[in-house]
This record gives structure tokens, sequence and C-alpha cells, in this order.
């Protein structure tokens, strides 16, 4: 019997399995731009910050890959990938009332605020990851190959939107009269809750995918890939296996994915103290005056906007890569992505900063699309999860190495000086953008070669 192939899936299906997404990414949103803010703080000097937030790629590096191997070796009632949804979910929005309260839950606990603050980011970033992975993972198990684009591209939309909403509530708070300054040690009002609001329409975004979305089941997947011969191996350590034997369109996929994070990673971590001392001229040192809290807010609203300008970029993505190319639109969004992380440096005006958003937004909208819609081309169905949670490594590696000495460079290199290092995140997405041009090859260039790649992680 010839194989089956997966109908195709309306829009409303798409978007009902992704709004999960949403919840997610507004979580992310919050975290992305009031993560360092908290920190500071909580006493943490800006050389500290980069290595607080190595707590987030440190969780994803572990906890990805074994969510996607269990996800494709197990079943369930509520299905194959819902589960995880309900469990991160939940975990998350305790890490979501608990951050803020770091300083509160001290002084019931005796413990430090920061310390604890550290805990409860770690407990939140592993929650997030057992959510994500199996976000990406459900795209490539419900959509036939050429649904890839548009579906990453919803995805995208709904992060979009998740993101603007976590990253405006608290000046959206601030401008409805809750204060944006707190004594020192403890986290502001509007910041706490912001975070309160986040879980809970986390848990209703999640809640609504696990309600309107029906899994294939293992006797569906099996009429998909009934040429597939080999058995569904369930030991951890087939991880390491399927690790080794990825293919070689992944391994360039992840170089791009490297430079593209680090530039990330630099951005979400130094963007509040760079707007401090490059933009409103404090010191380095000043973490608790109302001036830092209006960069710390300001952050938010610009994180807000790139996340903003992502969803009309991820309506385009789809009509602009069937007219160039998938590897030429992601070269292009990289592009535009850099010159907008180094335009910051010379935009002196906060009022004209949303300028260089625009860049971002289009640079964001396809890192959270594009390399997936290359990635499913070259992987198995069996394999997508685990694989999913593989290429994960690609983003939370340069994430480690960028938290390790990131810090440290801006400290003694650039003078705490956090807008120079901004300009190096800049520089790695312009390298990331090259990356894509001369070493990764589209589906349409090369149809036998990828066809091959998908014969040899078959086993």
């Amino acid at each position: 019997m010839a194989k089956k192939i997966k109908p195709e899936l309306s829009l409303t299906r798409i978007i009902n399995m992704s709004m999960g997404f949403l919840g997610i990414q507004m979580a992310f949103g919050l975290q992305n731009g009031n993560a360092s803010r908290i920190l500071a703080n909580l006493g943490a000097d800006v050389h500290e910050l980069s290595w607080f937030w190595l707590v987030a790629p440190v969780t994803g590096l572990i906890v990805q890959p074994i969510i996607g191997h269990m996800g494709d070796n197990t079943w369930s009632p509520l299905g194959r990938r819902k589960p995880y949804f309900l469990i991160g979910a939940v975990l998350c929005a305790v890490g979501l009332v608990l951050l803020p309260n770091a300083a509160s839950v001290t002084q019931m606990f005796a413990a430090n605020a920061l310390l604890l603050a550290v805990i409860f980011l770690a407990m939140m970033d592993a929650s997030v990851n057992i959510a994500m992975e199996p976000f990406r993972a459900l795209v490539g198990d419900m959509l036939p190959k050429h649904q890839g684009t548009i579906g990453f591209s919803v995805q995208t939309i709904l992060i979009g939107i998740g993101a603007v909403v976590g990253s405006y509530l608290p000046d959206c708070l601030t401008r409805l009269g809750i204060s944006n300054v707190a004594p020192k040690g403890f986290v502001a009002d509007n910041v706490i809750y912001s975070f309160y609001v986040g879980a809970a329409l986390l848990l209703i975004a999640i809640l609504y995918t696990i309600m309107t979305t029906r899994e294939y089941s293992p006797q569906e997947f099996a009429e998909f890939e009934n040429d597939e011969k080999e058995e569904v191996h369930s030991k951890f350590s087939d991880i390491f296996r399927d690790f080794a034997a990825i293919p070689a369109q992944m391994k360039k996929l992840g170089a791009v994915q490297f430079f593209s994070w680090f530039a990330l990673f630099t951005m979400w971590v130094f963007t509040t103290s760079a707007l401090a001392t490059h933009h409103f001229g404090l010191s380095p040192e000043d973490t608790n005056s109302k001036a830092f809290n209006d960069a710390g807010d300001l952050t938010g609203k610009l994180f807000g906007m790139y996340n903003l300008w992502a969803v009309p970029f991820a309506f385009l993505l789809t009509p602009i890569a069937k007219w160039i190319g998938k590897k030429q639109t992601h070269a292009l969004a990289l592009l535009c992505g850099g010159l907008g992380l180094i335009s910051m440096y010379f935009i002196k005006n906060v009022d004209h900063l949303w300028i260089s958003m625009i860049g971002l937004g289009f640079a964001w909208a396809s890192i959270l699309a594009m390399p997936y819609a290359m990635l499913i081309e070259v992987i198995p169905q069996k394999k997508m999860g685990v694989y999913m949670g593989i290429f994960n490594f690609f983003i939370v590696i340069p994430q480690i190495i960028n938290g390790l000495f990131g810090g440290p460079v801006v400290s003694n290199v650039f003078g705490k000086q956090a807008i120079d290092y901004i300009v190096v995140g800049g520089v790695c997405m312009l390298i990331g953008a090259l990356v894509t041009m001369i070493f990764i090859k589209s589906e349409e260039e090369t149809p036998k070669e990828i066809e091959q790649e998908i014969q040899q992680v078959h086993f």
C-alpha cells in the first residue's frame, strides 16, 4: 500500500493548534523585557546579568531534547504533545507569580532574594521549554511538508501578538496609575501585576489549544509512514544516536542559528543597561532610580515594537519565500535585523528607536519560522520531536557562550557601556545572513540531496 499523505489543514485549525504559543510568548516577552530589570532591582551588577541569564539556555539544552524524545515515543489519552503543553503551562504560571515576588518570599524564608529570583527564573525557563518544544514538533506532526512555512508563520504571528501584550503590560499598568518604582531590593508593582496577568492568559491560551486540537493517533502516523521499516526506539540513549546522525543541512542551519541567537541574547540581556547609560545618561551603578525604571519600561516597549513589526512580516514570509526562496528570505531578514541593532547606537533620541525595531521585527519573524520550515524538509516524521529538541542546541549554545563572556566583556572591554556590545550583536546577525547565503541549500536547488539526507536518518 502506498504511503498515505497528510491532509492539508485549514487556517482555522492551524491557528487553533498554535494558540498556546501566544500564551507562552506572552510569558517569554515578560521575562525578556523585565528579567534584567528584576535582577538589577534585587542587586545584580551589569557584569553579572549575562551569568544569571544562563539559566534559560542551560535548561533548554537539557529539557528540549528529552521532551522531544518522550513526545516521539509516548502516547496518552490526551495525545502525543498536549500533555507537555499542560504541564509546562502550569509550572510556568507558578514561576511567573514567584519571580517578581522573590524579595517577599525572602522575608518569609530568610533566603537571599537574588538567589531565589534565579531559582524561580530557572523554574520558569524549564517550564517554557517543556511547553515550547512540543509546539514546534506539532507543526511537523500535523502538517504536510508543503504547509510548513505557513504553519510556522502562523506561530510567528501569534508569538508576536503574545510578546507585544507581554512587553507592553508593565508600561500600560504604569499609565493606569500603578507605580513603576519600588524600594531598593524590591520589584515595582507594575511588573508584579503584569506577571500575574501573564500567568492567567498563558493558562487560558494553552487550554484553548488542548480543547480545540486533535492529534493524529499512532495508527494514523503509521499510515503516513508505512514505507519506514525501523522500529520506534524509546531509550534515552537514542538521543545521542540521533544527534550523531543529524543531516548536513541541519548542521548548516545550526551555524546560522548560532549567530542569530548570539545577537538576540545580547539584545535581551543588555538593552536596559544600554538605554540607561547611552540614552538616559545614567551611571552603570544606577539600578534603582526612577530614570532606570523608565529605561526598563522603555525596553519592554521596544521589545513589544519589534514583536509588533514581526506580525505583518510573518504574513509576508510565505509569499516572499515563494518569490525569492526560503534561504534568500532568511538572509534578507537577518541583514535587516543586524542593521537594526547597530542603528541603536546612532539613534540618540529614544522617541526614534522604533525605527531600529522594524529591522529586528523582520529578523524575529524569520528566525521563528524559516529555519524550521527548512529543517522539516530534511528530518523524518518519527524523529520530529527529538530533532526539534536537538536543533535547540544551536540556539542555546551561543546563549551559553554569550552568557559566560558577555558580562565580563561589557565590564572590562567596553567600560560597562552595554550599547557597544549591542553593536557586536548586530554584527553577529550580519554574519548569520552571510552564512545563510553561502552555505544553506534550498530544496529547489538540491531536491535529490535533500531526499538523500532524509533517507540517511531513517536508519
